[in-house]
């Protein structure tokens, strides 16, 4: 069997697919408790595991957990690439969610008190340019751990089959 889809590839397929996924829920107005909302991890999930998987029953296999690593490693590193560039693409075209963000950060520091409305606009102002920083990196720490943790337990698991 010849290998004619990379890991690459899938993970680009897997990315734009949890990209669609994220447009559908974001344009049916889901609330962020909507069980819908972890379609994207199952969808992300499932795209490593069909990689591995589907590298795995090739001939380009040659059997253990780093071989079987790596497929999914390219796969989840491509996914996270095209989740960045969407997370920038996206909050840049609605900077009504930076908006919205920092009055719930104002909101809650008001509740906490102790602090001057000088010290509060000034943390405030702070928290909207960190906006879309905080978001990427939350994006990607948090695609690289789920990446991760998949990725090695299907290799794990892929690998003792053979």
């Amino acid at each position: 069997m010849k290998l004619k889809l990379s890991p690459a590839l899938i993970g680009l397929i897997t990315g734009i697919v949890m990209i669609v996924i994220v447009m559908v829920t974001y344009s049916a107005r889901l609330s962020e408790e909507s069980p819908l909302q972890y379609l994207v991890f199952i969808a992300y999930a499932a795209g490593i595991v069909w990689a591995i998987l589907f590298y795995t029953r090739s001939d380009l296999y040659s059997g253990g957990f780093w071989n079987a690593f790596n497929p999914g490693l390219r796969c989840f590193v491509t996914v996270i690439l095209l989740m960045v560039a969407f997370t920038i693409i996206f909050n840049k075209m609605h900077p009504e969610f930076t908006t919205e963000s920092a009055a719930l950060y104002r909101d809650m520091l008001v509740k906490g008190k102790g602090k001057t409305p000088a010290q509060m606009d000034e943390m405030v102002d702070g928290f909207k340019s960190g906006y879309l920083t905080m978001l990427v990196y939350r994006s990607i720490f948090g695609y690289l751990i789920i990446g991760a943790l998949v990725t090695a337990i299907t290799a794990a698991i892929t690998s003792r089959r053979k």
